[in-house]
């Protein structure tokens, strides 16, 4: 009896469950349960996005699928301890029987992947009407001082050989009225410089206010002429294609209504500047006539004592010098009329090259929000089922001691499970499965 036990340990026991039915995992097995499908893992949320709703839902497809799964893993342990039982039974036909194996399907939660519609914010280019200045080039008039060729009329001095007439001076005798100078004591007048008071008219500088007409520039409202963009519905007749769904069905829609960005146009007020002609206070300069009092210097006669130099006649010879006329060589500067080239200045109109800054039109590339439909990954809660073997000693071993009978089973499934499982086996036992209320 004991090497029967412990033959059928090994073979028949399947994952340990704690107390509330759920199995325990192994020491050593990942925390995250892989299906074997290989396509997907059963792998928790990391970030508890899926809402509880989602958790409780449930898909009795998919639980058959992992029932029949679990069931193909298990049915080569059943082969086996039917093979071990036979043998036991042929060898230990009399011994004694303790108890009996039962297969029992609980349901362990996972969690699935799956793909649910979001939205991502994006941004979408657009165009904005900008004005940038540019500079122009302009030719403006300009005067040039230039160089022109002239005649100026000069006079060159030349000069001409001639003879003139000249005197030689010659020593004859003669006798000469001379004159002694005398001195003599006499009174004569003179002018003494006085001060006398004088007025004298004078312009002092007076500061007069007045007005002057000046420009002040005022802002004075105008409109202009603006477009934005705005979404108008526009109907479209006719049938329309949405799309499959994952069954393969189409879906299509007839009058569906699309937006439609338009340009409205409207108008926008702002100020421009404007010239207003205003008086402003000023002063101007003016002379005002004055009489202002000045001393003026005057003469007054008087008579001063002087001394007077009489001349005495007296005769006295000397030698008196007469000219003789003689004929010399001489030049003579005359004047010689010529034309001499000269340069004199001018202007000349030229245009010289300038810029005028202008404002031209251009468009801007600018990001605009917009949001993007997007699928987003989710986890989903879901039951997968889990067959396990439990042992149950037999209560009554003496009327079983051969025999799997059981209260849950009949004997034809005792019959299908000792002769091995076939797939007529594996539908019926899946029909009677059970699933946890949600």
């Amino acid at each position: 009896i004991l090497l029967c036990i412990i033959a059928y340990l090994p073979l028949g026991i399947g994952k340990p469950i704690d107390a509330s039915g759920n199995e325990k995992p192994a020491e050593n097995s990942p925390e995250k349960p892989v299906d074997k499908r290989g396509d997907s893992e059963y792998l928790p949320p990391s970030g508890g996005g899926v809402d509880d709703s989602q958790h409780e839902e449930h898909d009795v497809e998919e639980h058959h699928e992992h029932v029949e799964e679990h069931h193909d893993e298990h049915h080569h342990v059943i082969d086996e301890h039917h093979e071990v039982h036979d043998h036991h039974d042929d060898h230990h036909h009399h011994d004694h029987d303790p108890g009996y194996w039962k297969k029992k399907v609980i349901w362990k939660k996972a969690w699935k992947k799956v793909w649910k519609p979001g939205k991502k914010k994006i941004w979408k280019p657009s165009w904005k009407k900008v004005w940038k200045p540019i500079w122009v080039p302009i030719t403006v008039p300009a005067w040039k001082d230039i160089k022109v060729p002239a005649w100026k009329k000069v006079w060159k001095p030349v000069w001409k050989e001639i003879k003139v007439p000249a005197w030689k001076d010659i020593q004859v005798p003669a006798w000469k009225k001379v004159w002694k100078p005398v001195w003599k004591k006499i009174s004569v007048p003179a002018w003494k410089e006085v001060k006398v008071p004088d007025w004298k008219k004078v312009w002092k500088p007076v500061w007069k206010e007045i007005s002057v007409p000046a420009w002040k520039e005022i802002q004075v409202p105008a409109w202009k002429k603006l477009w934005k963009p705005e979404w108008v519905k526009e109907g479209l007749p006719g049938e329309h294609f949405l799309g499959k769904d994952h069954s393969g069905n189409e879906y299509t829609a007839h009058d569906i209504w699309r937006k439609k960005l338009i340009w409205k146009p409207y108008w926008k007020k702002y100020w421009k500047t404007s010239k207003k002609q205003v008086w402003v206070p000023d002063k101007k300069l003016e002379w005002k006539e004055a009489w202002k009092q000045i001393w003026k210097t005057e003469k007054k006669q008087i008579w001063v004592e002087d001394k007077k130099l009489e001349w005495k006649e007296a005769w006295k010879q000397i030698w008196k010098t007469e000219q003789k006329q003689i004929w010399v060589a001489d030049k003579k500067l005359e004047w010689k009329e010529a034309w001499k080239q000269i340069w004199k200045d001018s202007k000349k109109q030229i245009w010289i090259p300038d810029k005028k800054l202008e404002w031209k039109e251009a468009w801007k590339q600018i990001w605009i929000p917009d949001w993007k439909e997007i699928w987003v990954p989710a986890w989903k809660q879901i039951w997968k089922p889990v067959v396990i073997s439990e042992w149950f000693p037999n209560p009554d071993h003496h009327h079983h001691h051969h025999d799997w009978d059981r209260s849950d089973t009949s004997p034809q499934e005792t019959q299908s499970v000792s002769s091995g499982s076939t797939d007529n086996s594996k539908s019926q036992s899946l029909d009677k499965i059970k699933f946890p209320k949600s």
